[in-house]
Parts: C-alpha cells; structure tokens; sequence
C-alpha cells in the first residue's frame, strides 16, 4: 500500500457520488441473489450496471483478477470467484464490489442467506465501527467496536484480513484489522479527510482462515462453518463519520 492520503472536500463529493450508485448496484445485485441464478451471472449483472452508471468494475482493475466482483458462498470469507456455480436454497451469499468513478474508487459488500442472528451481528459491527470514524478517534477504536460486538454475540472476527484506506487507490493506507491490536497510541490517528474502507470479516466458528485452492484468491474458514462480510465507504469529516456507500434517501 502506498502512503496515506488526505482527501478535499471536493474529492469526497465525487467519492459520494460514485458511492451512492455503488450502493444501488450492491443492493439490486443481493436482491437478485436465489436459489438457481449461478455466482457468475450475478458478476454480469453487478459489471453491466456498473458500466451502466458510468463506471468501471475496480475489481478487474487489481492485477491477475478478471471479475467485477467476488461473490462469497457459505465458508467463503473473501475473495470468491464468480462462475458456474449455483446457489441454492439456505446458502450464505456474499456480495463483495467496487467501483472506479470520476477517478476514484469505492468499495462495499453485503451478506445475505443464512441465518438471521449472525447477520445481524455483522450488520451491527458495521453500524458501531463506522461511527467511530471521527476526527480524533484511531483505528482501533474502528477494530475495537468491531471485535467487541462480533466477539459479544459468540462469533470470531478474522484477524487475517483487513480493511483499508481507499480512494485513487483500491488500496490505500491505513490497513484496519477487525480486531485491537498493538497500543492504542501506535494506532493511526483519523484525521479529517481520510477515507476507509470498513470490513466486518467475521466467522460462525474460528477465526482461522485458508486458501481453499490453488487459484490463488479464495479464502475460506478453516473449520467450513459459515463467514460474513459487510463493508462501507467511510469519510472522516468535520462533521463526523459520513457513510459513502449508502443509497440516497
């Protein structure tokens, strides 16, 4: 990753702008999502609408990856290659996708399928720790809410993985584990301009995590039991945290 940027207020709107057309993809692509209707051509749908809004798909623009987005079943924590697949009734479906608009990238998943009380838990940390992204505040007072809430309902968040600042860049500074980790004065300081992207990766069993094949992305739990992903856009403000990626009222 390269080193942290500060975005102008004027960075942020097009950020929001792209964001909210993000938000509308991610939110038709999970209503889309039932059993019979194949990974693949979920990415189809989620590439053309994002052509559509007059963007590109980020995630084709990460070297060696050729999809608009990774769709995560079941044990799948990230990372999940669209194809021939097919969901099927009772699956977990993560839907994870970016967008490069105006010159900037946004970045957002959502889970949906399995059961209700652990999505919930993953919506709710990332409720809690976006609020937290205020002028003042360090990151892991972001990872603390996180692992508190998750860790809190009995499941675990995975420690292998983590958020990241975003804008010109998919991936920028600073990384944002989903747990506390080191001291809290060594933590970065957010600051207002900075733009994250906050990840809730958490699993129903232990937060252990594997490559599952040899292709080189997908990752899955250790123990085969279920993982969320719940992500969003978030831009440190004057004003505190304001969500980038969320639909426009």
């Amino acid at each position: 990753m390269d080193k942290l940027t500060i975005k102008t207020p004027e960075e942020i709107e097009i950020m929001a702008e792209g964001g909210r057309k993000l938000a509308e993809i991610r939110d038709e692509i999970s209503r889309q999502v039932q059993p019979g209707i194949s990974t693949g051509q979920l990415d189809t749908m989620a590439e053309k609408m994002i052509i559509k809004a007059g963007g590109k798909p980020s995630f084709k623009m990460v070297p060696g990856y050729a999809w608009a987005t990774c769709i995560n079943l079941n044990e799948t924590v990230v990372h999940g290659i669209p194809g021939e697949e097919k969901i099927k009734k009772g699956d977990k479906v993560g839907i994870d996708v970016g967008m490069f608009y105006k010159g900037y990238h946004t970045d957002t998943s959502v889970t949906v399928g399995g059961p209700e009380k652990f999505l919930e838990v993953g919506r709710l940390a990332l409720k809690k720790a976006a609020e937290q992204a205020s002028p003042g505040k360090r990151i892991m007072d972001i990872s603390k809410m996180m692992q508190e809430t998750v860790e809190g309902a009995g499941y675990s968040v995975v420690r292998a993985l983590t958020g990241h600042g975003i804008g010109r860049k998919l991936h920028e500074e600073p990384a944002i584990p989903c747990f506390a980790m080191g001291k809290y004065e060594h933590s970065p300081l957010l600051v207002s301009g900075m733009v994250l992207a906050i990840e809730v990766m958490y699993n129903e069993g232990a937060a252990e995590v594997a490559y599952k094949n040899d292709d080189g992305w997908t990752i899955v739990t250790a123990d085969d039991k279920i993982s969320g992903l719940f992500e969003h856009t978030v831009a440190v403000t004057g004003d505190g945290p304001v969500v980038l990626t969320t639909v426009k009222k």
